[in-house]
């Protein structure tokens, strides 16, 4: 029956002479056998994963298909059998065309759509900014071998201005298409990489139409600022409470000292082993002007022996709690920790005054707040 109207609407057009301004895909492919399928994936509203909506056979090196119009602009996927990977789109009320390439599906073209011009025009921003980074990084580890730190000191500060520009490209787009979902997806990778404050995302996010806070993205995006806005620096540090290696119940409003250090580590992590001697170089400094540490380990079900033997290894003598549930621990989940080693500094209000500080950064932030104190 679908197929039917799909006909007969396609004949309409054609009959009245009139530019069809529905949601019409087509494209050509490269070196793909006719009857392969073609299909179209969108995000879920529950699950926020791909899911196969439409499908259309190859003929003679060509795909074409008419979807229904969407309500709003939403994230798209194009799968083809039998190839690795897909071509990411933006679905939107216009004709959208793809030049497909077997070989490399990232390579291939999507015209058509002013979302779909703006979309790529970001995604082509980011692969050359990867590629200055990659660039620089090798030549930072060849400078490094041969000890020119001259040249290190300079390619170092290349980076800095490279990221320092694509974070006022970024934010341009989103001031700029505060009705385009592409800006959504600008803000979704700003709070991922962290390149801004929360209270900055969430300011830019606010900016956005109603209909673009609205998409299955946006409405993601939301419940991950509220979240992040829980943790972010200025805000009270949520209480939590969790089990010690000797079975007791720990909580943070126990754990507290004139300035805290929450550490989320585990044993099975090699860079949180690695700073765990400059952590433990920091507490002795300072543990008798009022620093205190409650470490968080997110160690997998099971292994609370290689836990407590991390602890005794390393001589971590401050406070440790652990749930033993891998990165679905309670704690990791409410302070949002999705990579360790991360860290929270509060001062002795419990508010978070600083994040993911490490090394002489963290020892010098600590110092600066007993100071006050």
């Amino acid at each position: 029956m679908r197929k039917l109207i799909v006909i007969l609407a396609v004949a309409a057009a054609f009959t009245s002479c009139q530019e069809d301004k529905g949601y019409f895909i087509s494209g050509n492919v490269d070196q793909m056998e006719n009857g392969n399928m073609v299909y179209v994936s969108e995000l879920d509203d529950k699950t926020k994963r791909p899911v196969r909506v439409d499908s259309t056979a190859i003929k003679d090196g060509r795909f074409e298909l008419d979807l229904e119009d969407p309500e709003t602009p939403s994230l798209s996927f194009l799968e083809f059998e039998g190839t690795p990977g897909n071509v990411i789109y933006i679905a939107e009320d216009e004709k959208i065309n793809f030049e497909i390439y077997k070989d490399s599906l990232r390579a291939s073209e999507v015209s058509g759509g002013k979302e779909n011009r703006l979309l790529y025009d970001y995604l082509n921003h980011l692969e050359k900014i990867n590629e200055k980074v990659m660039k620089g990084r090798t030549e930072m580890r060849t400078a490094y071998r041969e000890k020119d730190s001259t040249k290190l000191l300079s390619l170092q500060d290349t980076e800095k201005e490279i990221i320092d520009n694509d974070k006022v490209f970024k934010k341009k787009i989103v001031n700029e298409n505060p009705d385009s979902f592409v800006s959504i997806m600008v803000i979704s990778d700003m709070l991922r990489m962290k390149s801004y404050p929360v209270n900055e995302i969430k300011e830019m996010f606010e900016g956005l139409s109603e209909e673009v806070k609205n998409t299955v993205i946006g409405k993601q995006i939301a419940e991950n600022l509220e979240k992040a806005n829980k943790v972010a620096v200025g805000s009270k540090a949520p209480n939590f409470t969790a089990p010690t290696p000797n079975g007791d119940q720990l909580s943070l409003k126990d754990a507290m000292g004139k300035v805290t250090v929450i550490d989320f580590w585990a044993a099975w992590c090699k860079p949180c082993r690695v700073e765990n001697p400059n952590l433990v170089k920091t507490y002795n400094k300072y543990k008798d002007e009022g620093l205190s540490i409650i470490g968080v380990s997110l160690d997998r079900p099971g292994q609370k022996d290689r836990w407590i033997q991390a602890i005794e290894e390393d001589g971590l003598p401050w406070h440790q709690v652990s749930n033993l549930e891998f990165w679905q621990d309670p704690v990791a989940q409410l302070y949002g920790i999705k990579a360790i080693p991360a860290a929270f500094v509060l001062d002795e209000d419990g508010t978070i005054v600083a994040r993911d500080l490490r090394g002489d950064a963290l020892d010098k932030k600590i110092g600066e707040l007993l100071k006050k104190s």
